[in-house]
């Protein structure tokens, strides 16, 4: 006898407006795990919690409607006739056919195929020494249908993910679980940075592996960079309950609490120093900082006279630089 699992909802913690989304719902159960290590047996709790990601569900669900509608095309094109097309006298290769689409597609439980035969006569009259006669052909079809509820089933089972931790309860709630995974860092991340457009790690034609190895470090040293900007913005607008905005392009109002360094970067682009010599004084004018600049600048904790001193530095260089 099946019987109802109860299952609690999770929402993520709520704007600065005060709402909330609903991201989840699922639910928990214990299991004892036993190891023997060093001859030694250990036993301990595991908590497991099953949740069902809306949004993972949604995507998961127009997939899955996306591919039944592209099987249902590629099977009702077998019953197309026509130069160049091929024609099913015998039902085993229809059958042979139909059933690779569906095994290819996945979906071999979620579609029901009816076979039918279609005859054609075709009468010939008699010309010179030949005789009236009548042929019969046999051409087979199929007719798809979609039943509605195994793909209800299976759409119920969208979405749902397991996780497990020795955490007990009290310290580490279903929904604190849920949220702590959301948001960890994914290691996978700073791997796709290095190879990107901020890094551009390729394969290098170089025959020193020392060169190899200072070329490698270097560009960790961009991704520290990456991942510390990244972070400490992060951390700035979550205690401030805040969200930054001005970071999409066309979209001066839309707001985020978790912008990359990427975007914060391209935040700045456009920033020039122009100098000039006015007799024997060397001048500069900076490009004014924008508000979005300013309020970066002040998530990350840097003082107000780091941009003047940039450009006092810069001066200083260009100096230095310049011919005597």
């Amino acid at each position: 006898m099946r019987k109802k699992q109860p299952v609690a909802s999770i929402y993520s913690p709520r704007d600065p407006e005060g709402h909330r989304e609903k991201l989840a719902v699922g639910f928990e159960w214990r299991e004892t795990m036993q190891a023997t290590v060093a001859d030694t047996p250990i036993t301990w709790t595991e908590r497991r919690l099953l949740v069902q990601s809306l949004r993972y569900a949604a995507a998961q669900e127009k997939s899955l409607r996306a591919r039944l509608a592209e099987t249902q095309q590629a099977l009702l094109a077998l019953n197309q006739r026509g130069r160049g097309r091929r024609s099913y006298p015998e039902l085993a290769p229809l059958q042979a056919a139909a059933e690779a689409l569906l095994e290819q597609h996945a979906v071999t439980e979620l579609l029901q195929l009816t076979y039918h035969a279609q005859t054609t006569e075709r009468t010939r009259r008699a010309y010179g020494q030949r005789p009236a006669d009548t042929t019969t052909t046999t051409d087979y079809h199929l007719q798809v249908q979609v039943l509605a509820k195994p793909l209800a089933h299976a759409i119920r089972r969208l979405g749902w993910r397991v996780y497990a931790t020795n955490q007990a309860a009290r310290e580490l709630s279903l929904a604190q679980a849920v949220l702590a995974y959301r948001q960890q860092y994914l290691e996978e991340r700073g791997f796709g940075r290095l190879k990107g457009r901020a890094l551009r790690l390729a394969p290098m034609y170089l025959t020193s592996d020392q060169r190899v190895q200072g070329l490698i470090r270097l560009l960790s040293l961009g991704l520290r960079v990456l991942t510390l900007v990244e972070f400490e913005v992060r951390r700035s607008l979550q205690q401030a309950k805040d969200e930054l905005m001005g970071l999409y392009a066309g979209q001066p109002k839309r707001a985020t609490a978790r912008p990359t360094t990427e975007q914060i970067l391209h935040a700045f682009k456009g920033i020039t120093l122009i100098m000039w010599r006015s007799g024997a004084t060397q001048e500069s004018q900076p490009t004014p900082l924008t508000p979005v600049q300013k309020r970066i600048l002040k998530l990350l904790k840097f003082p107000a006279t780091l941009y003047p001193r940039l450009e006092h530095n810069s001066l200083k260089l260009a100096h230095e630089m310049g011919e005597p």
